[in-house]
């Protein structure tokens, strides 16, 4: 058998399809429950970063196919010692030497970089912590160690306890005085923008990482503005609710939930974050109720909403399960040292 890893050329519409029909294969094959990946998404992402990051992409052929895909992420503006990874062989073709070939290539440019440690992530079908599928098994052979347990839940619209999410909304509420709702769609209203990325940059800091050696983010406009950018060009769509403290005009709490326009019928619950000195209101509960309503409001088709918690991040998964999330699936965050 012949295996070559050469880089992958953006330009080269056919090779980048070809990363995505591989990438598309692991994903369905590991998540069978979860929509497809979303074309236009992927192909944004390979012809233009997240912003602060430097990606490089390879394909590994086998005998002359390519088979495998591969994306290192090397952060710019924190993070300088990590390399972030993303490799997928297609199902057809594992245990044939690829996957280690583009490991191998993967490690050469992360330490030509100055990178000290690689971090990818692994999904399975499992909601137990502990890795079981066939990429836990390779992140392990080649040295890498769990670093961070989450698991996904799933919201099912269709069966959703509507007395009781009321109930929850009332409740959160009536200990929420001083605080108003507010709502957006897409971009953050200029007013709350700074309050926004204030907020995005605490989640390092507030939600547990486990052993991940990882830096947050400093809250910049800026930086906040070009990741909305960089949403909309992936084809993603943002509804937002929030809570501000009426006495000083602050955006202290902010949920999301994003969607892409490829597919209608599922939607991520993103991130969730309440300013420290402003919890003990129920605050929490009460934006991501509401902005169960503000979705549902415009997009009608939606039917699951999933998201991600540390297993051991109880407060949130808390606040999950009582509006109706429920937990189908696991994800390991594997981190290796070079």
């Amino acid at each position: 058998m012949d295996i070559v890893v050469t880089p992958l050329d953006i330009a080269d519409a056919a090779a980048v399809e070809r990363a995505y029909e591989i990438e598309a294969a692991v994903r369905a094959a590991a998540q069978p429950d979860m929509p497809a990946l979303p074309r236009q998404r992927f192909h944004a992402g390979v012809r233009r970063p997240w912003p602060g990051d430097d990606d490089r992409h390879a394909l590994g052929y086998l005998d002359g196919v390519a088979v495998g895909y591969l994306a290192v992420s090397l952060p710019q503006r924190e993070n300088l010692e990590n390399a972030g990874l993303t490799l997928a062989v297609h199902p057809e073709h594992r245990r044939r030497g690829v996957g280690r070939a583009l490991y191998e290539y993967a490690t050469r440019l992360a330490r030509q970089e100055g990178r000290k440690r690689i971090v990818g992530e692994v999904a399975n079908m499992s909601p137990e912590s502990a890795p079981t599928m066939p990429g836990d098994a390779f992140a392990a052979a080649m040295g890498a160690k769990p670093a961070l347990a989450d698991i996904r839940r799933r919201l099912d619209l269709t069966a959703l306890d509507e007395p009781e999410l009321d109930r929850l909304f009332a409740a959160s509420l009536a200990r929420a005085e001083g605080y108003s709702i507010v709502r957006w769609r897409g971009a953050t209203p200029d007013e709350y923008a700074e309050d926004v990325a204030y907020l995005d940059s605490r989640l390092v800091s507030d939600a547990p990482i486990g052993d991940l050696t990882w830096e947050a983010a400093r809250p910049e406009v800026g930086r906040l503005r070009e990741m909305e950018q960089a949403h909309h060009e992936r084809g993603q769509r943002w509804y937002n609710s929030g809570a501000r403290h009426d006495a000083t005009g602050q955006l202290v709490a902010w949920t999301g939930i994003g969607m892409n326009v490829e597919c209608d019928w599922h939607a991520f619950q993103q991130i969730t974050l309440v300013e420290p000195a402003h919890r003990g209101h129920r605050l929490g509960t009460l934006i991501k109720v509401d902005n169960l309503r503000h979705i549902r409001e415009y997009e009608p088709a939606l039917r699951f909403v999933d998201t991600y918690n540390a297993a051991v991040n109880e407060y949130m998964i808390s606040i999950n399960e009582a509006v109706g999330f429920r937990a189908v699936a696991g994800l390991t965050t594997w981190q290796a040292t070079l």
